[in-house]
């Protein structure tokens, strides 16, 4: 696989034979917040994460964002340090790695970066530059994965959870080209639905929490076969069911930012199992022992 769009033609040979491969079985590893840094033993924490990962055997991994801490607020020096540490450690997973882009991982977006906005890096640039493409869509074994940018840079050099005009073009054109029947999953970094913003105390506003206009964007997937939405961005392990959806969030890799477990939810990634025509999913601990609980 590659990051390729890879569509079928709305053939009746086509169609039979997605239906027969959506009833094969696999398994795909959903982590997300990995946020590597060479402080807080973060490298050594991913090659944990990631040797673990290995032993489970996946058909593919798929990066939900926050790939480095961090882009956003340092220096051009910085950004490149971490991502080039995580296009290494990277480099341990055996099976095909995906992304999708995280807040971290836009460059020289806050002022106090010092960035300018016509630097040739800036923004989502240094992570197609260096990842690959900010949204796409792939097939495998019958099943359809979107891969979405929830990031939404506002002019006062924020951000806040949004898919933005061009891919919700993107989106139209290649859901129409995907027959209704065949099991759909998307990925995101900011949560389309949560329960995290009333449940828990953060900083960030309801607009960086989920995506302002996730019920647009459901909209046009509610008629289609989707099965799960993965998400990251919360750092919490949770499902929400809803309309024959699972929406996912897979905890962090990096748990409460390298400190320790975050509100109890330790450091781990997602396993989803496909069976059937359907998916499940659990959460797989590595060990990791931070220095001390933040």
């Amino acid at each position: 696989m590659n990051r390729r769009n890879f569509l079928i033609a709305g053939t009746a040979a086509s169609l039979a034979a997605s239906a027969a491969g959506a009833s094969e079985s696999f398994e795909f590893v959903h982590l997300t917040d990995t946020h590597i840094q060479p402080e807080l033993h973060a490298g050594e924490g991913c090659l944990a994460c990631f040797e673990r990962v290995n032993s489970i055997a996946p058909d593919f991994v798929i990066n939900g964002g926050d790939l480095v801490f961090d882009a956003a607020e340092t220096k051009p020096q910085r950004a490149i340090e971490v991502y080039d540490l995580y296009k290494e450690t990277s480099k341990r997973l055996h099976a095909p790695v995906y992304a999708v882009v995280g807040n971290h991982d836009i460059f020289g977006v806050a002022l106090s970066s010092g960035i300018a906005p016509s630097d040739p890096c800036y923004g989502k640039r240094m992570f197609e530059d260096r990842i690959g493409k900010r949204f796409y869509s792939i097939t495998h074994k019958g099943w359809q994965f979107i891969a979405l940018d929830s990031i939404y840079i506002t002019s006062e050099r924020s951000f806040i959870g949004r898919i933005d005009d061009e891919q919700l073009a993107w989106l139209s054109g290649e859901l129409a080209n995907i027959p209704r029947t065949r099991p759909l999953i998307v990925v995101t970094h900011v949560p389309f639905v949560s329960g995290f913003p009333q449940y828990a105390r953060s900083k960030a506003t309801l607009e960086q929490l989920t995506v302002t206009n996730a019920r647009d964007v459901l909209d046009m997937l509610w008629p289609y076969n989707l099965k799960a939405v993965l998400q990251g961005h919360t750092h919490v392990r949770e499902i929400v069911r809803y309309n024959g959806c699972q929406f996912i969030t897979s905890g962090a890799v990096c748990g409460n930012w390298w400190k320790g477990p975050r509100m109890g939810h330790p450091e781990g990634f997602g396993v989803l199992s496909v069976r059937n025509g359907d998916v499940t999913w659990r959460y797989e601990t590595y060990g990791f022992q931070a220095d001390s609980a933040g």
